[in-house]
């Protein structure tokens, strides 16, 4: 327990702050309801957001699983082929400097406003992070071992299979820790854009409604779900790299 509150005072602080506030304030309650009017809203209400988080959830892990798959294998052929590497870094970058919000009127128009749009965003959300770390990990193979499989006559995709996919593993778990919890905020952000299903449908009816406790509960549910994914990949990533270094 005394471990617990020295980890985790500042949360427990902010959490007791923001009750002191909305009850002192003198602020109207649809402006800023309490914790315990949020949490008791998500406790007794719990079968109106498992439904809406499962599916956010689903939609998050397809498309993280999408976006780090195209990464790694855009990487690979950046890495394989000149050619290649001109014509899709420039595209990468470019794609990486259009605001997600910017893009999603665009795909909505382009696949519909369905969750084709929201595993497409989430894939573009996780995709940059794994074609560049899993890039520099290829380009950074150890010499050593490089020179000795090309004197022992080891083709490049010998090269590519037996060496620098396995050196590349500690990139690709460091790109999964950063977009863990990016992924879940992406296909929140598509939900609540385009509407149909998830948190961020839940969290714009809740606020279209001024159901005002039920909006804060969806955020405060995407934030500890988000923070969960984050550790979760975190603890995968320090297996991943104690296993592949």
């Amino acid at each position: 327990m005394r471990t617990a509150l020295s980890r985790y005072w500042t949360v427990l602080a902010l959490l007791v702050a923001w009750q002191l506030y909305s009850s002192l304030s003198g602020l109207n309650r649809i402006v800023v309801p309490g914790p315990v009017s949020v949490f008791g809203d998500v406790v007794t209400n719990v079968g109106v957001y498992l439904p809406d988080l499962a599916w956010t959830l689903g939609m998050a892990a397809a498309g993280l699983a999408v976006g780090m798959a195209l990464g790694t294998a855009l990487a690979v052929a950046v890495w394989s082929s000149r050619v290649v590497s001109g014509m899709m870094t420039p595209l990468a970058l470019i794609m990486r400097s259009v605001p997600v919000v910017a893009m999603i009127p665009v795909l909505a128009r382009v696949f519909g406003y369905g969750w084709t749009t929201v595993l497409v965003i989430t894939s573009v959300v996780s995709f940059f992070p794994a074609f560049v770390l899993v890039g520099a990990r290829l380009r950074d193979a150890p010499p050593a071992t490089s020179d000795l499989m090309a004197v022992l006559g080891a083709s490049r995709g010998t090269l590519l299979r037996r060496l620098l996919l396995p050196h590349a593993v500690p990139g690709l778990l460091v790109a999964f820790r950063l977009t863990a919890s990016t992924a879940v905020l992406g296909a929140m952000l598509a939900e609540y854009l385009m509407g149909g299903r998830g948190l961020g449908t839940l969290f714009a009816q809740s606020v279209s409604f001024y159901q005002v406790d039920r909006a804060w509960g969806t955020a405060l549910v995407a934030t500890v779900v988000s923070v969960a994914c984050f550790v979760a990949a975190r603890a995968v990533e320090r297996w991943g790299v104690a296993r592949f270094t």
